[in-house]
């Protein structure tokens, strides 16, 4: 092992800790998760294909542009972290011997970051889309068409790529994680680390809080226009089908992320007050 002083920053010993653990959990459960979750989502997306096909409301044909935006992200995500803790499992490999240039870290790092930004700024924009489509249909249909609703997902696709970005410019770095299949975000007291986690998860907080507001309002005003609803009780039904939908993703991105986004916003702190 080299020296502890050219020990790369991935791997050297910092306020992440960091146990090689090649024993530490199931090859087949990892293995389980990823290919149901592939599968779910592939099937996700065929469905979306032919819905969207056979749609004839405009702002549904919006919605599931985004929500396959979203199918898309989490399918991707899936493919490129489950491949490499897979790996990982299979042959027990330590990174920190046969990638002493941190190349796998930084880059299973970027997925980690990307992949998991971007449902939770979908899910933002998705919320926007929705709140400005029920409060202020008129406008939302002469401004909005479809090749502007592909651009948003691919600006969203686009922001938390750049953020993923900035540990390789020297904002923030990636550290290796226990048992060392996968690495994340390098929580350490130096301020390009904990700037660029607090970066992570304050986006991340907003996106959450933003869907939870603007979809808090959409309900409320679909209530009350479903009561006068009348005639257009047929249209309402799909803003009631997608509003359902959209409050599902919120739920289950807020459960998966928001802990973590949490430790993380308050962690640079901790380490301030320990020094």
């Amino acid at each position: 092992m080299t020296d502890s002083n050219h020990t790369p920053s991935c791997y050297a010993n910092t306020s992440t800790p960091y146990t090689y653990a090649p024993k530490m959990g199931k090859v087949y459960l990892s293995a389980i998760f990823s290919i149901l979750g592939l599968i779910s989502n592939l099937v996700a997306f065929i469905v979306l294909i032919k819905s969207c096909k056979q749609t004839q409301n405009t702002s549904r044909s919006f919605f599931l542009i985004f929500l396959g935006g979203l199918v898309v992200t989490d399918f991707m995500g899936l493919l490129v972290t489950g491949s490499f803790v897979m790996s990982f499992y299979v042959t027990y490999v330590d990174w920190r011997l046969s990638d002493p240039t941190c190349r796998f870290c930084n880059f299973m790092g970027m997925s980690m970051v990307f992949y998991g930004l971007c449902p939770l700024l979908l899910g933002a924009t998705m919320a926007i889309e929705r709140f400005i489509g029920i409060k202020y249909p008129f406008a939302r249909s002469s401004r909005l068409s479809k090749g502007r609703t592909v651009s948003m997902v691919l600006l969203v696709w686009f922001i938390a790529g750049s953020i993923s970005l900035l540990p390789l410019t020297g904002f923030g770095s990636y550290h290796i994680q226990t048992p060392g299949s996968w690495c994340f975000i390098n929580i350490s007291s130096k301020r390009g680390d904990w700037a660029f986690s607090l970066l992570f998860s304050l986006v991340g907080l907003i996106s959450i809080t933003a869907s939870f507001l603007l979809n808090t309002v959409s309900v409320v005003t679909l209530i009350k226009v479903c009561r006068g609803a009348g005639r257009r009780q047929r249209s309402r039904d799909h803003e009631v089908e997608m509003m359902v939908q959209l409050i599902l993703i919120m739920i289950i991105a807020t459960v998966c992320w928001c802990p973590l986004l949490v430790r993380l916003s308050f962690f640079p702190f901790i380490l301030d007050v320990h020094k």
